[in-house]
């Protein structure tokens, strides 16, 4: 009965991590964008995205600068690494959730 429970609780803590994980990408990737046509930073959505990125975006930013020129990578760089973390940890949970049972 508990195994079950603790299975079931790792598989809704793993799905709630990645759906929140997929939504903090989208996130990124509609920030990236506005970002190339130079939006009213004064904007409620402009700001509630620039808000929300920058903390993981900032320190991206400043570890590798802009190293190709004014193209800035460090989205791709976060993309990167949510993908990364949806397939190894994400995955993982799962197998030991399954394991458990």
């Amino acid at each position: 009965m508990f195994e079950t429970f603790s299975s079931n609780l790792i598989i809704t803590i793993a799905d709630i991590l990645n759906l929140c994980l997929t939504a903090y990408m989208w996130i990124i990737i509609v920030a990236s964008l506005i970002s190339w046509v130079s939006p009213d930073p004064y904007n409620p959505i402009v700001r509630f995205l620039y808000r929300v990125t920058e903390p993981v975006l900032g320190p991206i930013r400043r570890m590798i600068g802009y190293r190709l020129g004014p193209i800035d990578i460090s989205p791709l760089i976060v993309i990167l690494v949510i993908i990364f973390i949806q397939r190894f940890l994400i995955i993982s949970l799962v197998e030991i959730a399954y394991k458990i049972k």
